[in-house]
C-alpha cells in the first residue's frame, strides 16, 4: 500500500472539507441560553458529561474539600490499568492493623490471599478500607515499589487528567490534612474511570460474594453502599433505574461525599457532591441529575454537522469512485440545552495528528462551554487507480526479472570484441581471397621456371662433360 500517497489524499481531503466550511454560508446565531440550576443545600457540586466533558452544572466545584471513601474511585482505576484482575494480594500487617478498628472494612487477616477482583470488589461496594491498601501495597510493588510508589501514581494520574485542586496522601480517604480535592478534580477522575469497562461493571454492582480463603473457610457478601443503586440497611427510598454505579464516602471531617453516575436519553452523567449532610447528598444528586436529563440533549455530530458531514466527504467529482480518505467520528456528540439546535453550537478546527489517524478534530462551544468534540480520522481506504490509469490498456503481470552482475557485462563486451575481431579478419579475407590465389601460383609459377633453369644448366653442365 502507497502510504505518502494516502496521507497526500487524506490531507487533500481535509482540505477540501475546510473550504467547504469556510464556504457554507454562516447561520444566524440565536441568544444562547443556559437552563437555570435548582437550589441545593450542599456547598460543592457539579454535573459532567462523561464523554464530552461538558459542565452541565456547578456550584463553588473548584473549592478543596476532604474526599473521604470517594478517593477510592482513583485507588480502582489505577488497578485496573496496572495489573490483571486474577492477581493475587496478601494482606500485610500495614493492610490489616492501620486500616480495621473503627474503619470500613470486611476484617481480613494477616497474610490473608484474595484475587484483586475480589478486593476491587470490596473496596467499591463494602468501601474495605484494608483492601484498599493491600491493592496500593500490591501495584506499587508491581511497579517496581512500595506502598508510597502508589501514591506518587495517584497524584501523577491526577495531574495527567487536567486536575488543579488535588493533593493525594493515601489510597481510602482517612482523614489526613494533606489529602484534598474538589468536585470539579473528582468529577474528571470519575469520568475517566467510567470510561473503563471493568470499573463500570464494578461500580454498577449491587452484591457480590467473596469466595472462601486461606483464612476464611465461609464467603463474605458484599453490598454497594450507594442507596441509589441497592437498598443498604434496607433503604429503598432513593433507588433509581438510571442510577448506573457510584461511591460514597464519609468521615467526621469531610462530612458526606457521594459520587453518582446516571445515563438516559444518550447521555452519560457523573454528579459529584461534597460537604454535606444527610439525607441531602442523595436528595440533592437526584435534583441535579433530573434538571440535566430534563434540560439537555445529546445531538450527534455526523449526523447534524450539515458542511462537513461524511456524505460531503464521498463527494469527489465523477472521475473518482474512490472510498473517502477521512471522515468524521460517528460516534461523536455535543450537549446542548434542548432549547437549542445543532447549528448554534460554533465549532473551531484544532489540528491533531496521532497514531491512531487522527488528522484534526472539531471543537464544539456553546454558551462560551465547550459541549463536545469530534476528530476528524483517516478511513484506511486502499489507493485504487486513477481515472486516467484504469483507461490504459493492462500489462502482463508476468514479468520476469533478470538480475545482472557487473562481470557478466564485461564478459559479454569482450566476447562480443572477439566476435567482432573475427568478422574482421574473415571480411579481409574473403575480400582478398581471388589476390592471394593469384599471388600464390605466380609465386609457384616462378618457383618452376626457376627450377626448370637450373635442370637444363645441370644437363649441360654434364653434356659437356662427355663430350
Amino acid at each position: 500500500m502507497n502510504w505518502k500517497c494516502i496521507w497526500k489524499r487524506a490531507a487533500a481531503g481535509l482540505l477540501a472539507a475546510v473550504f467547504a466550511i469556510q464556504a457554507a454560508p454562516m447561520p444566524v446565531q440565536a441568544e444562547e441560553y443556559w437552563p437555570e440550576g435548582p437550589e441545593i443545600t450542599c456547598p460543592n457540586a457539579i454535573v459532567m458529561e462523561v464523554n464530552t466533558g461538558t459542565v452541565l452544572y456547578e456550584k463553588d466545584s473548584h473549592k478543596t474539600r476532604y474526599p473521604a471513601s470517594i478517593t477510592k474511585i482513583m485507588t480502582t482505576l489505577l488497578a485496573i490499568e496496572n495489573c490483571e484482575l486474577n492477581e493475587t494480594v496478601t494482606f500485610s500487617a500495614d493492610a490489616v492493623y492501620k486500616n480495621e478498628g473503627d474503619t470500613s472494612n470486611i476484617a481480613r487477616d494477616l497474610n490473608e490471599e484474595m484475587t484483586m477482583e475480589e478486593c476491587l470488589y470490596a473496596v467499591m461496594l463494602e468501601s474495605a478500607n484494608e483492601c484498599a491498601y493491600a491493592v496500593a501495597e500490591h501495584v506499587g510493588a508491581q511497579l517496581g515499589g512500595d506502598y508510597s510508589t502508589f501514591i506518587e501514581l495517584m497524584n501523577s494520574r491526577a495531574e495527567e487528567l487536567g486536575c488543579k485542586d488535588t493533593h493525594f496522601n493515601n489510597c481510602n480517604g482517612l482523614p489526613d490534612e494533606d489529602h484534598w480535592t474538589s468536585a470539579y478534580d473528582m468529577a474528571l477522575i470519575s469520568a475517566e474511570a467510567y470510561r473503563n469497562e471493568a470499573f463500570r461493571i464494578i461500580t454498577g454492582t449491587g452484591s457480590y460474594t467473596i469466595p472462601p480463603t486461606n483464612k476464611h473457610s465461609d464467603p463474605t457478601y458484599c453490598h454497594n453502599h450507594h442507596k441509589m443503586i441497592y437498598p443498604w440497611q434496607g433503604d429503598s427510598r432513593y433507588l433509581w433505574d438510571n442510577c448506573t454505579g457510584g461511591k460514597t464516602g464519609y468521615t467526621r471531617v469531610a462530612n458526606n461525599t457521594l459520587v453518582t453516575f446516571a445515563e438516559k436519553d444518550g447521555l452519560t452523567l457523573v454528579c459529584v457532591v461534597m460537604d454535606v449532610s444527610s439525607p441531602y447528598h442523595y436528595t440533592d444528586t437526584r435534583k441535579l441529575l433530573d434538571y440535566c436529563f430534563d434540560n439537555f440533549q445529546a445531538l450527534n455530530i455526523a449526523a447534524n454537522e450539515t458542511s462537513i458531514a461524511n456524505e460531503n466527504l464521498e463527494d469527489t467529482g465523477v472521475m473518482n469512485d474512490n472510498e473517502p480518505f477521512v471522515t468524521l467520528d460517528e460516534d461523536a456528540y455535543i450537549v446542548i440545552p434542548k432549547a437549542a439546535e445543532f447549528a448554534d453550537a460554533i465549532f473551531s478546527l484544532d489540528e491533531v495528528r496521532d497514531d491512531s489517524g487522527t488528522l484534526a478534530q472539531l471543537k464544539y462551544t456553546y454558551a462560551d462551554r465547550t459541549v463536545g468534540t469530534a476528530k476528524i480520522v483517516t478511513t484506511g481506504a486502499k489507493v485504487e487507480e486513477s481515472y486516467f490509469e484504469k483507461q490504459m490498456p493492462a500489462q502482463e503481470e508476468d514479468l520476469r526479472v533478470i538480475e545482472i552482475h557487473p562481470a557478466m557485462i564485461l564478459l559479454i563486451v569482450l566476447g562480443l570484441a572477439v566476435i567482432g575481431v573475427l568478422i574482421y579478419l574473415g571480411k579481409k579475407l574473403y575480400d582478398n581471397f581471388y589476390v592471394i590465389r593469384h599471388k600464390r601460383e605466380v609465386r609457384r609459377a616462378q618457383k618452376e621456371r626457376f627450377r626448370i633453369r637450373e635442370s637444363k644448366k645441370r644437363y649441360r653442365r654434364k653434356d659437356r662433360m662427355f663430350k
